[in-house]
């Protein structure tokens, strides 16, 4: 395949390998780089090596899918500020309901508060109050937690604004977010119940409560500090999340603009100092996908990729069917993380089945492995500093069957053979 191209494009070739090299192992070996430094690294050197002008480079980048998610951001921030997060997690945990009344509730809250919400942040809020919750009611934490992580990732699927590679599917593929969503919740839906009932009746279910000697002094768990209800700050913000939800719904207004108005909207406050909520924002998110979006342009620029397209299309293997896509999908999402996963493979696919699809299968295989979603690094870490151990093999005692059973509905559903009603 490389014949015929000169040494620019070897250069591109070898920077885009070492990009992502850098996608799997989360940073590259004897240098303090993470995911988003790798890519900016891979965004100058393209740069650096003249194949692409500054300007070039701009254009690469597909400035409604950054400004979108820069903008649910600014949203997601203030509704941390002012305390939205925790205070629903309170609520929750004060219900009179007994373990598995508390699991599906839980379940629900996250799964609902991701679909409008960044996952991550949501489950970056609720860990420590869950965490110290279970301890307290001398309830095994880990299903909780992990039920936690995996429903945050199950309920982004719902919507094309609850995760970063939705927002990019929906803005590159242009998909309307009504029949985004109808078509997207039912599966949800029905992986949520998978979810519930594997964490209520699953093997892992038979340690319902802890003994004494296991329960943590409450005094010792340590809970971040996290504001206080601020009432009308988080009316503001979900006034804006509602109007944007409708705007989306029944207009026409380009999504990244509606949303950007939404993100003034709300830095318009007396309240919340602009560099507090500016800096709740996750410029490393940012930052990896420009980098990525420079550095896959050129790439695509080679005529590389085009070709290798065009010889698995020549053997029967087209990434737009179900099966190679959910194959794709399911494999880099876990190897190189859904977003360069999904980076790469959506300059091939076109039209509303594969864009579903994608965005389903992406997010849901996030669950599979422990490293498979920042959501589930999120929920270990803040576990861990609360006095509870969550490793790679816990996690795959839920997060494996879950996934598997999540991703049989999607093929069903999505093939017709599983219906609602």
């Amino acid at each position: 395949m490389m014949l015929g191209h000169g040494a620019p494009d070897w250069g591109v070739v070898a920077i885009f390998v070492t990009v992502y090299l850098g996608m799997i192992l989360g940073g590259l070996p004897r240098l303090k780089l993470d995911r988003s430094g790798v890519a900016l690294l891979g965004a100058i050197g393209v740069i650096g090596l003249g194949v692409m002008t500054t300007g070039q480079a701009a254009q690469a980048v597909d400035w409604p899918t950054v400004l979108l998610l820069f903008s649910f951001m600014v949203l997601s921030a203030q509704m941390r500020l002012g305390g939205f997060y925790t205070t629903v997690t309170h609520r929750v945990a004060a219900l009179p309901l007994g373990r598995s009344g508390l699991l599906a509730a839980l379940i629900a809250v996250a799964a609902a508060l991701s679909a409008v919400f960044s996952n991550d942040i949501v489950c970056l809020a609720m860990t420590p109050v869950v965490a110290r919750l279970c301890l307290q009611r001398r309830l095994d934490p880990v299903p909780f937690l992990l039920g936690l992580a995996c429903a945050a990732n199950i309920g982004s699927a719902a919507t094309l604004i609850g995760n970063p590679q939705n927002m990019l599917i929906g803005s590159v593929l242009q998909l309307p977010f009504g029949a985004y969503v109808r078509q997207a919740l039912p599966p949800v839906f029905m992986s949520l119940a998978v979810l519930w009932v594997w964490l209520v009746w699953g093997p892992q279910a038979r340690v319902a409560s802890l003994p004494k000697a296991a329960l943590a002094p409450v005094g010792v768990v340590e809970l971040r500090a996290e504001p206080p209800l601020d009432t009308w700050q988080s009316i503001k913000g979900l006034v804006v999340a509602a109007a944007l939800l409708l705007v989306f719904l029944f207009t026409d207004w380009p999504r990244e603009v509606a949303a950007l108005v939404g993100a003034g909207v709300l830095l318009l406050s007396r309240r919340f100092h602009s560099s507090h909520v500016m800096g709740l924002v996750d410029w490393d998110v940012l930052v990896l996908f420009m980098g990525l979006f420079v550095v896959n342009h050129a790439f695509e620029s080679t005529g590389l990729a085009a070709q290798a397209v065009a010889w698995l299309g020549a053997r029967g293997v087209h990434l737009a069917d179900p099966g190679p896509l959910f194959v794709a999908g399911v494999g880099l999402s876990n190897l190189l993380s859904n977003v360069p996963a999904v980076m790469l493979l959506l300059p091939h696919l076109k039209g509303m089945e594969a864009g579903v699809t994608l965005a389903l299968v992406s997010t849901l295989a996030g669950n599979l492995l422990l490293v498979g979603s920042i959501a589930n690094l999120i929920v270990v870490d803040l576990a861990q500093r609360s006095g509870v151990i969550i490793d790679w093999r816990a996690h795959a005692r839920v997060g494996v069957p879950v996934t598997l059973m999540t991703l049989a509905i999607v093929w069903l559903w999505r093939s017709g053979v599983l219906t609602v009603g």
